[in-house]
This record gives structure tokens, sequence and C-alpha cells, in this order.
């Protein structure tokens, strides 16, 4: 599992699969997030704009990464 280290509080979940190269764009985040794709700490999240904070693991695409 990869580890991306934020430098604010959060960051937005769909701000994160741009960051970390998962999607192009943020219409394809916002995309893979609407069609049940990506995981937040195990369960589904829906919310584009979730904020994670350190701790949280996220999973897409057999890809896995943890909040730092």
């Amino acid at each position: 599992m990869d580890l991306f280290k934020i430098k604010e509080d959060y960051i937005h979940l769909n701000q994160l699969l741009k960051a970390i190269g998962w999607v192009a764009n943020g219409a394809e985040a916002n995309s893979v997030i609407e069609n049940h794709l990506v995981k937040v700490n195990g369960e589904t999240e829906l919310r584009k704009r979730n904020k994670l904070k350190p701790g949280d693991k996220i999973e897409f695409n057999s890809q896995k990464v943890t909040i730092e």
C-alpha cells in the first residue's frame, strides 16, 4: 500500500484521485466515484468532495493508498 502525504488538514477525494495519477482529470475522477468504483476505509464512497484525513485508506482499481 502506498502513502500520500497531505500538506493541509484534508484533501477532497476527487482531488486525491487526480493528484496520485489514478485518473486523468476531474471529470474522470467524478465519474469513477459516481460509478461506485472507489472505496474509502473499506466502504464504497459516493461523495466526490469527501474530506480525506490522515489515516484514511482509499481503494480504486486494485490500487490502495493511505493518507498520511
